[in-house]
């Protein structure tokens, strides 16, 4: 099989919009200047003509997001699956409804979603039990890669070099794909955390660059549950956050196989699950 080539851009600037404001200092004279914000708009996914999800995002690589939706909910698994990703024409704002033409033969089992369950802390399942049904759809990773922790430190600066609408906002999330040398792959920014997420999968889907079993998750903020299954969907071993994880994250990293790295700032981290991959710390 040829080598797949390296992507010419991993980094895809997300919506911004000018806002005027007024900045005051306690002291000082308030003065009026325009701001940059994020956008952040509904995005409804549709498959086969029923709605399966309405998610606040901030629009750009729509596909990939409504792509990498699919995907970590288990509906779609290969390349050749999706026939088209296309607005709703028919619709009153096309640009905020997808449309996912899959081929004939995939079975589609809407009771199976998962997202209404999981995206509250509050959903009244126990841990335990949330970790099994991933398990259904995402057995475990058995990836051997390994990463330098050196390597590992090197991603946050690399990620903010590349985070061109939140170095506009301050007001986005990022996730970001790099492989085991620390070359960045893809970087995707959202006003929502998963979102992000979801667009960097959708990406590696819909380029057939899938699975990312040799390559680390960074994502800007927390790791949350959803996160790690989200990567595991995509099989990656390694997510690092620059916040701390959960305890469930936690749990569910130790159940898949996965490695879960916290607090990733400057010379320090914090390993929670599968210390064996990193290089130099143990």
């Amino acid at each position: 099989m040829p080598k797949k080539a390296a992507p010419t851009n991993p980094g895809k600037a997300a919506e911004v919009v000018a806002a005027e404001v007024w900045e005051c200092r306690l002291g000082a004279k308030a003065r009026r200047r325009v701001d940059m914000l994020a956008r952040e708009e509904p995005l409804e996914i549709r498959v086969r003509g029923r709605s399966i999800a309405v998610t606040m995002r901030t629009p750009g690589c729509d596909e990939e997001l409504a792509a990498g939706f699919l995907l970590t909910e288990g509906i779609i698994r290969q390349r050749a699956e999706v026939i088209e990703i296309a607005p709703c024409l028919t619709g009153e704002t096309p640009e905020n409804i997808l449309n996912v033409f899959l081929a004939a033969a995939v079975e589609v089992d809407f009771k199976r979603l998962t997202r209404h369950v999981f995206a509250a802390s509050s959903c009244g399942i126990c841990g335990k039990a949330s970790i099994e049904a991933v398990h259904e759809n995402f057995p475990p990773v058995e990836s051997k890669q390994k990463v330098a922790a050196a390597v590992l430190a090197s991603l946050p600066g690399k990620m903010a070099a590349a985070q061109e609408a939140f170095a506009q906002t301050g007001g986005l999330h990022a996730a970001a794909v790099f492989d085991a040398r620390g070359k960045l792959v893809v970087l995707r920014e959202d006003a929502g955390r998963h979102n992000a997420v979801d667009k960097v999968l959708g990406y590696g889907f819909l380029k057939e660059e899938l699975p990312f079993d040799k390559h680390v998750l960074l994502v800007s903020g927390r790791a949350s549950f959803e996160i790690m299954q989200k990567a595991l969907a995509g099989r990656i071993p390694i997510v690092a956050a620059i916040s701390a994880p959960s305890s469930l994250a936690v749990g569910f990293a130790q159940e898949s196989g996965q490695t879960l790295v916290g607090f990733l700032r400057g010379e320090r981290m914090n390993i929670y699950a599968g210390a064996e991959r990193i290089i130099g710390v143990v």
